[in-house]
């Protein structure tokens, strides 16, 4: 009987770190551990004289920054403008209106 997960391996930093991941999300997790190590790898080439502590903690603080701002935008995205609410719901009352009077 399975509970529809399965146990992975993936490298980090050329380290290995064992994932127990739910089953068909192995191609986009593999597919960010490759990000990540392409962005580890940048960072080192960039900063050649950085270990590789230093590198790894960029990407993570690139990557937080990143789910910050998408965090932000979102928020800003699901709280409507007041005045538009507003406006939306006198719109409305005045549909209402219209309606009922036409019964």
């Amino acid at each position: 009987m399975t509970d529809g997960t399965t146990n992975i391996t993936v490298l980090i930093a050329d380290r290995p770190y064992p994932l127990k991941i739910k089953e068909g999300d192995e191609p986009v997790i593999l597919r960010i551990v490759k990000e990540v190590n392409d962005k580890i790898q940048l960072f080192q080439t960039t900063y050649p004289r950085k270990e590789r502590q230093d590198c790894m903690a960029m990407t993570l603080l690139t990557y937080a920054v990143d789910l910050h701002k998408a965090q932000a935008v979102a928020n800003a995205e699901s709280s409507p403008d007041p005045q538009l609410a507003e406006r939306l719901s006198q719109i409305d009352a005045m549909l209402s209106t219209a309606l009922s009077k036409e019964e």
